[in-house]
C-alpha cells in the first residue's frame, strides 16, 4: 500500500473513518482501561479493553481494504473484461491510480486515461506529480494520459472510450443530483457496446441513473470482505453496466 523507496506509493482513501481517530479511540480506551483498574472496576476495564481489540481490528481492515484488498478486486475485475490490449480506457477520480495503471498494463497498445481535481481529503498525498510518478515508476508512462477535470463535466468528445472505470470516487460528489451528473458524463462518453464498472460506497443507486442515461445489463452487488473499510460487514459495492446501442431503423 505505502510501497518501499522507488517503489509506487498509492495512499489512503478518503471519505471512510481515518486511521488518526481510530488512534485516537484506542488511546481513550487505553485510558479508561487503567483508570477502571486503578479505581477497582475490572468489569469497566475488560470492556474497555475489548474496545481497543474492535479498535484495532477496524484500523487493520480499513489500512487492508483501502490498499492490497481494493488493488485484488480490482485485479479481478480488470481480468473478467478479457480486454484485446488495444482499447481506450478511461478512470474517473483515479487519483494516484492505482486502478488507472493496473488498466494501462492490460492495454500495451491502448490508452488509459485518469481525470481527477486532486484533492488529498479525497486520498492522502493525491496530486497529479504523485501520479505521474507511479506510472514511471510501474513502467507505464508512455500510454497513461493525465486531465484536470471534474467528473460532473468531462472534457472528451462522446463516444471516447472502450471502457470506463471508477473506484472509490463519485461518493465524494455531495448530492444524489450532482452524483448522476457524473454519471451521465460516463455513459456520454462510452462508446455503444462499451463497457463501465464502478465499485463505491452504496453504488446500487447508481444503477438508476446509469439506465437513464442509456446503459443496459446493469447490475449491483456488494463486494467481498476485501471491501470492509474499517467496519466489518459493511462492504463497497459494486455496479456493472454496458452503453446501449442505437437501434436500427
Amino acid at each position: 500500500m505505502f510501497g518501499s523507496p522507488g517503489s509506487a506509493r498509492y495512499g489512503i482513501d478518503g471519505g471512510f473513518i481515518a486511521p488518526s481517530f481510530y488512534a485516537a479511540l484506542a488511546g481513550f480506551l487505553v485510558g479508561a482501561r487503567l483508570s477502571a483498574r486503578r479505581r477497582g472496576h475490572p468489569g469497566v476495564g475488560r470492556l474497555a479493553a475489548a474496545g481497543v481489540v474492535a479498535v484495532a481490528l477496524s484500523e487493520a481492515s480499513f489500512l487492508y481494504s483501502t490498499g492490497p484488498g481494493k488493488r485484488s478486486v480490482w485485479s479481478e475485475l480488470l481480468d473478467a473484461l478479457d480486454l484485446k490490449g488495444d482499447e481506450q480506457i478511461l478512470d474517473i477520480g483515479c487519483g494516484r491510480g492505482a486502478v488507472l495503471i493496473a488498466a494501462a498494463r492490460r492495454a500495451p497498445k491502448g490508452r488509459a486515461v485518469g481525470v481527477d481535481i486532486w484533492r488529498r481529503r479525497d486520498q492522502s498525498g493525491n496530486s497529479r506529480s504523485a501520479t505521474e510518478q507511479n506510472a514511471v515508476v510501474e513502467g507505464v508512462a508512455g500510454r497513461v494520459e493525465l486531465v484536470d477535470g471534474d467528473a460532473r463535466e468531462l472534457s472528451f468528445p462522446p463516444e471516447s472510450f472502450d471502457v470506463v472505470v471508477s473506484s472509490l470516487a463519485l461518493n465524494n460528489i455531495r448530492g444524489a443530483d450532482e452524483r448522476a451528473r457524473a454519471l451521465r458524463e460516463a455513459a456520454r462518453v462510452l462508446r455503444p457496446g462499451g463497457r463501465l464498472r464502478i465499485v463505491d460506497d452504496k453504488a446500487a443507486a447508481y444503477a438508476a441513473p446509469l439506465r437513464e442515461a442509456g446503459c443496459v445489463d446493469v447490475t449491483a452487488c456488494k463486494l467481498d470482505w476485501r471491501t470492509w473499510f474499517g467496519l466489518p460487514g459493511h462492504h463497497l459495492e459494486l455496479v456493472v453496466a454496458t452503453k446501449g446501442t442505437e437501434q436500427l431503423l
